[in-house]
């Protein structure tokens, strides 16, 4: 790779989404890791604590599916950069905010608005890349970005190690702050700075995603295709603790270690797809040899009758690395819409996806009354693997494609 491909490559836009995503990824897991420390400290009695754990983190899942309509709209209306630092900053004055916060209710608003905040930054970022990056070079570039960010899964597990929890808000929403003094230098997409000289064209019209069915048809799949990353860390990894007892392993799981494990995985997993897909010359090659390589880790964790807490963080790495085609996903997801509604595809579709989880959670629960644990995970995953693949099979190739469409 010359020069000029590795200038290209770390440009400005490129650097800035890439850390903006690590900062996101950081503030979203933080709450998980910090709620039974955050909520104890407000007086909450250990019978309370899963409760209004629970009924918090859904405001906060609320948010991210009502934020991923509202900045992709506004990200085909108004531009990519108004987006990416519009919820760089809101997302940043919720968790500094939460710092400070006192009583329950007030956390459910403040994560409310934090969820609004996350959920537009990588989509965003995202699209801003793809347009901004040769074509050649567009794998390479998003996945940079989902590889640098997913490393803010460690950085606020280690955060919480060493700090109090209300200073682990402060530091998640001060590398926001100072995230924004770094927009100098940022250029808007040359494509859609075209676009806007077209004010006729509708733009960033979420409901026609609906009413047309191709496009209907695009969207679903480029769903389908996330279902599998979030069985992995929704179920797999989020109820560690309870497939560990399943499994006849002695030590206590914690779940918490096991999501960090998964995300180490999931980092490695986004630049290997990146250049996987940039050596087949294919986006669905590299995404389906992934989720066929999670299909095994899933098969492994589930039935190979691990006996060690090791091994089982061991084999969530495995299968985050599988789920590594995160940014790919999202990538394919912005390729296959034009430029007039590429910013709401692209920031609607992983949000969706996170808001599978409590399908997938509800499903679970449900299997578990009339299986065992490690039956109810495998009936979920099979759900989840059948939608992927095939939505990956027959979704159309978008490597290479020239982004300068539009949709009618």
């Amino acid at each position: 790779m010359t020069k000029t491909k590795f200038q290209h490559l770390f440009s400005i836009p490129v650097i800035v989404a890439a850390l903006g995503y690590f900062v996101d990824i950081y503030d979203l897991l933080l709450f998980g890791i910090v709620r039974i420390p955050s909520l104890r400290s407000m007086g909450l009695d250990e019978a309370s604590l899963s409760s209004v754990g629970a009924s918090i983190l859904n405001w906060q899942m609320t948010g991210l599916l009502i934020g991923g309509i509202l900045w992709g709209v506004l990200g085909d209306k108004k531009g990519r950069l108004s987006v990416l630092f519009g919820s760089i900053l809101t997302y940043s004055l919720a968790n500094i905010a939460c710092g400070f916060v006192k009583d329950p209710d007030t956390y459910k608003i403040l994560r409310f608005i934090a969820g609004i905040g996350l959920a537009g930054e990588l989509g965003a970022g995202i699209t801003l890349v793809a347009e901004v990056l040769p074509k050649r070079l567009r794998a390479l570039g998003t996945s940079l970005v989902a590889g640098v960010g997913l490393l803010g899964a460690v950085a606020a597990y280690f955060t919480v190690e060493l700090f109090d929890w209300r200073t682990a808000y402060f530091i998640g929403g001060g590398m926001g702050i100072a995230l924004l003094l770094m927009r100098v230098g940022v250029f808007e997409s040359g494509v859609f700075s075209a676009l806007k000289e077209h004010r006729h064209i509708k733009k960033g019209n979420f409901f026609s995603l609906f009413t047309n069915k191709d496009r209907l048809i695009r969207y679903l799949k480029c769903i389908g295709m996330g279902l599998p990353t979030w069985f992995v860390i929704g179920i797999l990894a989020t109820f560690s603790n309870e497939f560990g007892r399943a499994l006849g392993i002695e030590t206590p799981i914690e779940p918490g270690l096991s999501i960090m494990w998964c995300y180490v995985g999931l980092s490695i997993g986004d630049l290997s797809s990146g250049i996987l897909s940039h050596k087949l010359e294919s986006r669905k090659k590299a995404v389906l040899y992934m989720m066929l390589f999670t299909v095994a880790g899933s098969l492994i964790y589930l039935f190979a009758g691990i006996k060690t807490a090791t091994g089982l963080y061991a084999i969530s790495l495995l299968m985050g690395f599988g789920i590594g085609y995160w940014a790919m996903f999202v990538t394919i997801g912005a390729e296959q819409f034009g430029t007039n509604l590429r910013a709401t595809a692209a920031t609607t579709i992983p949000n969706m996806v996170r808001g599978t989880v409590v399908g997938m959670t509800t499903l679970y629960a449900y299997f578990k009354e009339g299986f065992t644990v490690i039956q109810a995970g495998a009936l979920v995953g099979l759900i989840c693997f059948i939608i992927g693949i095939t939505s990956t099979i027959t979704i159309s190739e978008t490597h290479g494609r020239d982004l300068d469409f539009l949709e009618e």
